[in-house]
């Protein structure tokens, strides 16, 4: 059995992950009794952190909002900064960081007291990105499908569809996937009785219908493929180049577009991943310098036939010598 402490550090860190713990679970996953589990929930009421805990055959435990950060300790200016640099993570379009980023604002918000989780909402919404144009998803619409994914709980909301109707959903919401710049939530529509994607930036006020549900098995069983095929979402390409320039001259004018990595003085890799190759050749069109294609040979064609045009657009202005 593990120390006091330690214990009561894993207890903290089990009510984090989950919106309601049974009773007999959770002493489970100690490898405690219900007893010492009760000393244990009281040890971390001593603390600071409210823990609410129900009776009867549901009976169990939850952390409340409002608690002081844990483990890190955070004030309450730290908190704020850290709620709003992972919403901005959370639509960086940085394959790979989107769902921990999620998971990272989930904990933070669930025990952020509601004076500082309006604080989030209003700085993310009053802030501009200018690496991203897609629409900022308030951090309470993140958390609330990310738990309600977590925690198998039905949820209602409001969406707007592509046609512009305005409907209410019911739905057994199953993933958060993040493509193309956008969040998707890939769910059983319970009016439709089928599986279907909708687009946070079309869905309002989510709220848990209270009624919790059994897993269904998702078709072909990848989220994200199945928001791809249904959105008709393109599939994100690479670019890599080796541009003759320093890099910090490129991560002045490309920066934002792409990872840099110095590989000589005046040498630098440009990794970039778009849907389309348009916006990566501008971007080296920006830069000003010459540059070599190391991926993809589809990026090479897509080069060649750009320059094709804008020759033959060149022939076509010259002035004609009378």
């Amino acid at each position: 059995m593990a120390n006091t402490s330690s214990r009561t550090l894993t207890l903290l860190s089990l009510l984090q992950t989950h919106r309601h713990w049974p009773g007999a679970d959770l002493a489970e996953r100690l490898g405690v009794s219900e007893r010492t589990l009760r000393r244990d929930v009281d040890r971390l009421r001593e603390l600071g952190y409210p823990v609410h805990a129900s009776r009867g055959t549901d009976g169990g435990y939850q952390l409340a909002p409002g608690a002081v950060l844990p483990p890190l300790l955070l004030d309450d200016e730290e908190g704020v900064a850290l709620a709003v640099g992972m919403g901005d993570a959370a639509q960086s379009g940085i394959a790979g960081l989107e769902e921990a980023a999620v998971r990272a604002l989930t904990k933070v918000v669930q025990v952020l007291p509601p004076r500082l989780r309006a604080r989030v909402n209003a700085l993310r919404a009053m802030t501009v990105s200018a690496a991203s144009a897609v629409p900022v998803i308030p951090a309470e619409v993140l958390t609330m499908i990310a738990q309600s994914c977590r925690d198998q709980e039905r949820l209602r909301f409001d969406y707007v569809t592509r046609a512009g109707a305005r409907t209410e959903r019911e739905v057994e919401p199953h993933r958060l996937v993040a493509l193309a710049g956008r969040w998707y939530l890939v769910a059983y529509d319970l009016t439709r009785h089928d599986w279907r994607s909708f687009r946070l930036d079309r869905l309002a006020r989510p709220r848990n219908s209270g009624a919790s549900f059994l897993p269904r098995p998702l078709p072909g069983g990848d989220a994200a493929a199945f928001v791809r095929a249904a959105a008709q979402v393109p599939t994100a390409k690479t670019v890599v180049a080796l541009v003759h320039a320093p890099a910090e001259q490129v991560r002045r004018t490309a920066g934002r577009w792409g990872e840099i990595e110095p590989v000589a003085p005046d040498r630098c890799r440009l990794t970039m991943v778009a849907t389309s190759l348009d916006w990566p050749t501008q971007a080296l069109g920006n830069i000003g310098a010459e540059f070599e294609v190391l991926e993809s040979p589809e990026f090479v064609d897509h080069l060649r036939n750009w320059g094709t045009r804008f020759l033959d657009a060149a022939d076509r202005s010259a002035p004609r010598t009378r």
